[in-house]
């Protein structure tokens, strides 16, 4: 069911995705896609095609690394940091909300507050469809592995641990 009225940060996203020419495929569930397996069982697919948005921060900067990922995987913080080529750290929740304009459970791969560096796990350009979040705990979008590319600028990358899934 999609929701036509919301604000805030899933209006936010709703923008972004029309700014970029992306259909509107944004979908409410009421019983929640907090998490990779929430979101997949609502949605109906494998938790793999959930790409779940992780946010970590450059140490020293600070500046918000968004890591776009299949919800089967598990990320590599050391190879995170290779490809960024600075160390790297985890946000807590109050930074996140602050700075991507989201909150954890909700955050978008698109419509950030701060502009992030955007890295995607390799492992998700191999599915026909994926769902990512679309600002809110309750809102997913349905869209290609390419498009989520295209959308979000981000740079394709090894990031998963080996052997995660």
């Amino acid at each position: 069911m999609n929701e036509a009225g919301e604000g805030g940060s899933v209006g936010r996203v709703r923008a972004a995705l029309r700014a970029a020419e992306h259909p509107d495929t944004i979908s409410m569930f009421p019983v929640g896609t907090r998490t990779s397996e929430d979101a997949a069982r609502a949605v109906g697919c494998t938790v793999a095609q959930i790409a779940k948005s992780l946010v970590f921060r450059t140490r020293g900067s600070g500046r918000p690394v968004l890591v776009i990922a299949s919800g089967a995987h598990r990320i590599d913080l050391a190879k995170v940091a290779a490809v960024v080529g600075t160390p790297i750290e985890r946000a807590d929740g109050r930074w996140v909300r602050e700075t991507t304009g989201f909150a954890i459970g909700g955050v978008a791969p698109v419509g950030h507050a701060v502009a992030p560096l955007v890295l995607i796990d390799a492992a998700l350009m191999v599915l026909d469809r994926v769902w990512a979040a679309a600002g809110s705990p309750m809102h997913v979008f349905e869209t290609t592995p390419a498009e989520l590319a295209r959308l979000s600028g981000g740079r394709i990358a090894e990031i998963a641990e080996t052997g995660s899934a």
